[in-house]
């Protein structure tokens, strides 16, 4: 253990720095490092630790018990966006008025909900019904066992006309009997005398 003379005549006869380290410590810790350089790694490790802390989005997705098939569709249908891009979807099912006495029909349409989900993600709790509402927070599946996201466009297309997808390329074939192309027998396409037998005279 040095004093603090001694350790910043050392300091300075390195070149470098006497940086305090530990100060509620007894007695406080110093070490002689490069200070550009401490600060510089210092500043490397704050910006590494908040790139795991980044904070997670909540988007909400309302729905009602008697919600429209296709209107449920849609909601779905945003729920999986959001998850597939890292985000929490909070649902929050409402009833109004006379709705409350047939709460189950508000659970049935949360646990449709949550089927179609289930390959985006899991809900962090077991729905519960809160005042006049049914809620539930959903996160994303980790992305290795996350489904494709279904709005992303499929690879690859149709076979072009050179992978047998087209034939009409092939040259046409003149299928009459014995002629070789359109353009003999004098010049007609059809020859209507091709098929008459020239006999000569004797």
């Amino acid at each position: 253990m040095l004093s603090l003379g001694e350790a910043l005549t050392l300091a300075r006869s390195q070149g470098l720095d006497l940086v305090e380290i530990a100060p509620t410590a007894t007695p406080p810790v110093c070490r002689i490092v490069d200070y550009g350089k401490f600060r510089y790694e210092q500043a490397k490790r704050e910006k590494e630790s908040k790139k795991h802390q980044h904070a997670t989005m909540v988007k909400e997705v309302q729905l009602s018990p008697r919600i429209d098939p296709h209107d449920l569709g849609v909601k779905i249908a945003h729920a999986i966006q959001f998850l597939c891009e890292d985000m929490k979807v909070k649902v929050t099912l409402k009833f109004r008025g006379r709705e409350m006495a047939h709460t189950e029909y508000g659970f049935q349409v949360i646990r449709q909900f949550l089927s179609e989900i289930a390959p985006y993600g899991h809900p962090d709790f077991e729905p519960k019904l809160v005042g006049k509402g049914i809620n539930v927070m959903i996160s994303p599946l980790p992305r290795n066992k996350r489904a494709k996201n279904p709005t992303q466009p499929e690879s690859g297309g149709a076979p072009g006309p050179d992978q047998g997808g087209s034939q009409n390329n092939k040259p046409a074939r003149n299928e009459s009997k014995g002629e070789a192309g359109p353009q003999q027998q004098g010049g007609f396409t059809n020859n209507p005398f091709a098929q008459i037998e020239i006999k000569q005279a004797g």
